[in-house]
């Protein structure tokens, strides 16, 4: 409004926000307009007042930025359809042009009046303008492009007063403000020129990385220039005007000036040391010049007819390329002037930055490309070539400049079709695909350049060429030089097999030849180059041809062959692998036995194969006995390998050990035990029955626990027969002696007091505890249990009347721990003991057969007689006292000898008068009242068996000849102990009543209770001897 406040209300006219300029009435608002970019955030209001002012506000009402002093009084205001540019017109008479941000970019046109009103036409650069005299103005605006390009770096205008570096290979940007019309903008290495309307502004890089793209400035030159060209070097910036070029420092003073002969038309900065850059210069009258910055004189290279409009020289600076205003591309040498050919349709040129022989140029939508002097390879491009650096050639189309990669493909085959390869390769390595790499390769490789060719295979990365290339190398070295025969080879690699062939029979390596198309498998064409029947290599191609076989899965062919050529053991391998036993056997029966590694892995695949029948012949035939016995004992033939073992006695230990290993891994403990005795491993052995042993005690199997003290203390014995050992070894003989008769006597007992039922009578029980009691040592054994024992014998005393031991064996329970289950049972035995008498039956009394001494059953000193100190012998089964006496023989008497006498059995006086004796005696039997005339009557050995009375040492037997001579030998029980130990004797003082002793055990039986326990166990319940074996 008039009044300078800006009201913007809704359609329904209500006001929603109030804007006061500044200025007031001395302010009028006289034109207004929204920016129509739809890339704006906020809506925004342009505001141009008679204050001279324009200002920017926030449909908020806030205003952006600062007020923009005009100097004029606005009459209209226009955007830009997409909002980047307004239109201003007022009392200067005049339109401008700013951005959008009010910054003035310069004057459309002049009118002689006011201008009231502008306006752009919708989406193009036509502008109207209406004035106050009644004129309309029609004008077209034409926005030039501002830019600049270096190598991989290209600068350009954007928004009119912005500049953005572009570096065209990582596509990275940077955008530098600069709030005025930049008219002309230069970049060269690490400097960027940008001409404002009243400075010139020098920028460069931070650092000197390629890739930096942070600029700074480095010079002001605060200075208004007329130019139509601008240049930067090192140190200087070029101006150009028509047909003058000026240089002046970064200080704005000016060093040098070159006049031209016409119009300069195309200028550019072709590098050089910094201070002295070199320009290339081109005028519209044809002439090339070359100007270095600190040189006043112009060098001319060159002068053609037509005016030059684009040029560009190649990286050694040796070749031109101008386009004229004909369109057509001219290449020259710089040297001799000489053209070297021309092209039609060019607008652009640029020469490849990295290969001396490569230019592009652009023209009538087509990219050219040309190589040395090889055709032009086209392909369709839109823009101006600009640059051409390796395979990226940049094009500026429209406003924009891209990179396009371009792959050297069509200039490589070029070069290839002339074996040029040091050239292809210099083009591949601008950009090719991995294909054209490796055609690259190959044609160098076929055309002898290895160097060439291996640069290409290691860009491939192909490592079986490569090592082709360095074996023909080192060769090389070596001094070989037959092209032909490297050729061959290369042929080869590449499976060009009978080219190769052909070569290597021209080159005279026929041997080569058979060797590759063996290799191949190829043999039908491999036996053309066999030599005159060679065994050697027709056994060769033989054994080849197997190989291939085996490796196509044609096992059966290839044993064939392998046969034929006489490789036994590949054939054997084969049927060993498939399983073919019959073919495994003929093949073993045809060879020699003199052939021993193949007869050996005959032998090892047939008893894989489980054929060990087969398996034994082979070893047989090879006379290989160990490996015989060895297979015997894996496949567990016993029978055979014991056969082989009677025959020869060397191999007992490699039988007999595994043997009791297989026994004791299938819980055949007794038999393993029995195996390594055979073997002489005593030791292993002794630890199998020991092992028996202690597991029988846990699990409180006390019959076999005794049993296996029996075998121990019998193996200790059978050690002992060695002297070194002798000793120790009879020590554990008796020692698990008396274990074995303790554990067989208690098991008994526990069985009583654990089982429902006991199989052993009252009395038997009676004698065993007893027995036991007597017997056991101070450390009573593992697993025995002295309660168990003194419960057993005070229960059974108790049943049997010995009422004085009963209460004994409860006098000693109450010293011991006893187990909660027997603690009732004995504390009611231990009262009603009290209520028996004090004595015990006399019918339990044991009586010594020696002295016939009636012995307490409560013994202080163990299991012999009181009197005469005379061991009782016990029967194994009932525990009785037998009625034995052990005797012994005189010095010099050998066993023998004893026997021979023994067994002769002397006459003695007829039975009937000794009866008669007897009968007539019968009350006095022991009363017998020797004389002279009555000893000859008397039996010799109850002579033998007086003593002295009240002796506290044991005085044993000793009989004399006579005596064995008159001793019956169904009488003598002999213990035919093994050496060391001397044999036992033993008289019968009641040959009726019959005693059986087992022949391996020596424990000594009622002969009934012997013959009922065979028969209810087959085996001797002691030592379990079977009735069917033979004595010992």
């Amino acid at each position: 409004m008039f009044n300078g406040i800006i009201s913007i209300r809704n359609k329904n006219g209500e006001e929603k926000v109030k804007i006061e300029r500044p200025g007031g009435s001395l302010s009028p608002i006289w034109s207004i307009c929204w920016n129509p970019s739809r890339e704006e955030h906020n809506d925004i209001l342009a505001v141009a007042d008679w204050g001279q002012k324009l200002s920017f506000y926030q449909l908020s009402g806030k205003q952006i930025g600062k007020d923009r002093v005009l100097n004029f009084d606005p009459c209209c205001i226009s955007y830009f359809t997409k909002g980047e540019y307004i239109l201003l017109g007022g009392s200067d008479k005049q339109v401008s042009l700013f951005t959008k941000d009010g910054v003035r970019l310069g004057t459309v046109g002049e009118q002689n009046s006011w201008v009231w009103t502008c306006r752009v036409k919708p989406d193009s650069n036509y502008v109207v303008v209406g004035c106050q005299d009644g004129t309309i103005s029609f004008y077209q605006l034409i926005f030039s492009t501002v830019h600049g390009l270096y190598k991989d770096r290209y600068a350009y205008r954007d928004s009119m007063t912005d500049v953005i570096v572009q570096h065209l290979i990582t596509e990275q940007k940077v955008r530098i403000k600069c709030k005025e019309l930049v008219k002309k903008i230069a970049i060269y290495r690490n400097r960027l020129a940008i001409q404002l309307p009243e400075k010139i502004l020098i920028y460069e890089l931070y650092s000197e990385d390629s890739s930096d793209m942070h600029y700074r400035v480095k010079e002001r030159i605060v200075k208004k220039f007329e130019c139509n060209l601008l240049v930067v070097c090192a140190n200087h910036i070029i101006l150009c005007q028509e047909k003058r070029l000026q240089c002046l420092s970064f200080s704005g003073l000016k060093e040098r000036e070159w006049q031209m002969e016409s119009l300069i038309r195309y200028i550019k900065v072709i590098g050089g040391p910094p201070g002295r850059e070199g320009l290339l210069v081109g005028l519209k009258n044809g002439q090339i010049l070359k100007i270095f910055v600190d040189n006043l004189f112009a060098i001319v290279l060159l002068k053609q007819a037509t005016a030059v409009r684009c040029l560009d020289m190649s990286a050694s600076r040796k070749k031109l390329a101008v386009v004229d205003e004909n369109d057509t591309c001219l290449v020259y040498d710089i040297d001799t002037k000489e053209l070297l050919f021309q092209e039609p349709n060019a607008n652009s040129v640029a020469w490849n930055t990295q290969c001396e022989d490569m230019l592009c140029f652009s023209g009538g939508g087509y990219l050219n490309i040309k190589a040395s002097t090889f055709p032009v390879h086209r392909q369709k491009l839109q823009g101006f070539v600009v640059g051409y650096n390796g395979s990226k050639i940049f094009c500026l189309h429209v406003f924009s400049i891209s990179a396009v990669e371009v792959p050297q493909s069509a200039p490589m085959y070029q070069y290839l079709d002339r074996k040029m390869f040091k050239e292809a390769y210099q083009i591949a390595c601008l950009g090719v695909t991995d294909t054209d790499w490796r055609e690259l390769a190959m044609e160098a490789l076929e055309g002898l350049d290895f160097e060439t060719a291996k640069k290409a295979f290691i860009r491939v990365q192909d490592l079986r060429y490569l090592e082709l290339i360095s074996s023909i190398e080192e060769r090389k070295k070596r001094g070989e030089t037959n092209n032909d025969l490297f050729l061959a080879d290369v042929f080869s690699y590449q499976g060009k097999f009978h080219e190769a062939a052909k070569l290597y029979k021209r080159s005279g390596h026929e041997s080569l030849a058979l060797e590759m198309y063996t290799d191949l498998r190829m043999f039908e064409y491999a036996k053309d180059f066999l030599g005159s029947g060679d065994p050697k290599e027709t056994k060769m191609l033989i054994t080849k041809q197997a190989d291939w076989a085996r490796n196509i899965k044609e096992p059966k062919a290839a044993v064939e062959m392998y046969i034929s050529a006489g490789e036994h053991v590949k054939a054997i391998e084969i049927c060993g692998d498939h399983g073919w036993v019959d073919t495994l056997m003929d093949i073993a029966r045809k060879l020699d036995k003199a052939e021993r590694e193949p007869l050996l892995l005959c032998a090892t695949y047939l008893k894989k194969l489980d054929s060990p029948g087969y398996a034994a012949e082979t070893y047989l035939k090879m006379g290989d006995l160990k490996s015989l016995v060895q297979l015997h004992v894996e496949t567990q033939r016993w029978d055979e390998a014991f056969a082989l073992g009677e025959k020869h006695p060397e191999f007992k230990d490699d039988i007999y050990v595994p043997y009791a290993q297989w026994l004791a891994e299938n819980d055949r403990f007794e038999e393993a035990q029995q195996a390594f005795h055979k073997a002489g491993r005593q030791r292993e052995a002794v630890q199998v029955l020991e092992q028996l042993t202690d597991n029988a005690v846990a699990e409180s199997r006390f019959n076999d626990a005794a049993y296996y003290y029996w075998m121990l203390s019998m193996q200790c014995l059978d050690i002992a027969q060695d002297p070194a050992q002798k000793d120790v070894m009879l020590g554990k003989f008796h020692h698990f002696q008396r274990l074995a008769e303790l554990y067989h006597g208690y098991h008994a007992i526990h069985r009583h007091t654990e089982d429902p039922f006991s199989v052993h009578g009252p009395e038997t029980l009676f004698n065993i505890s007893r027995f036991l009691l007597h017997s056991l040592p101070k450390d009573t054994p593992s697993g025995i249990s002295k309660v168990k024992i003194l419960f057993t014998l005070a229960k059974q005393s108790k049943a049997l009347g010995a009422y004085r031991l009963a209460r004994h064996a409860y006098d000693k329970l109450q010293g011991l721990y006893i187990p909660t289950r027997f603690q009732k049972s004995i504390e009611l035995g231990t009262l009603t003991i009290r209520t028996k008498p004090f004595h015990d039956s006399e019918e339990l009394v044991p009586l010594c057969y020696r002295c016939s001494t009636n012995n307490p059953l409560l013994n202080n000193l163990g299991n012999v007689c009181i009197n005469c100190r005379q061991p009782f012998v016990f029967s194994a089964s009932s525990y009785d006292v037998l009625h034995l006496v052990e005797f012994c023989l005189e010095e010099g008497i050998t066993d023998e000898e004893a026997i021979s006498l023994i067994d002769l059995e002397a006459p003695r006086p007829k039975r009937e008068d000794r009866q008669r004796e007897i009968i007539n005696n019968s009350s006095q039997i022991l009363q017998l009242v020797e004389t002279k005339d009555s000893m000859g009557d008397e039996d010799p050995f109850t002579a033998k068996l007086s003593f002295e009375q009240g002796g506290s040492e044991f005085v044993p037997v000793v009989v004399s000849r006579l005596v064995l001579r008159s001793m019956s030998r169904r009488d003598v029980i002999i213990k035919r102990w093994p050496p060391p130990l001397r044999w036992q004797y033993f008289r019968s003082l009641l040959p009726d009543a019959s005693i059986t002793m087992c022949p391996s055990c020596f424990q000594m039986f009622h002969s009934e209770d012997y013959e009922l326990l065979v028969l209810q166990h087959g085996c001797c319940p002691y030592c379990r001897r079977r009735k069917d074996d033979p004595g010992p």
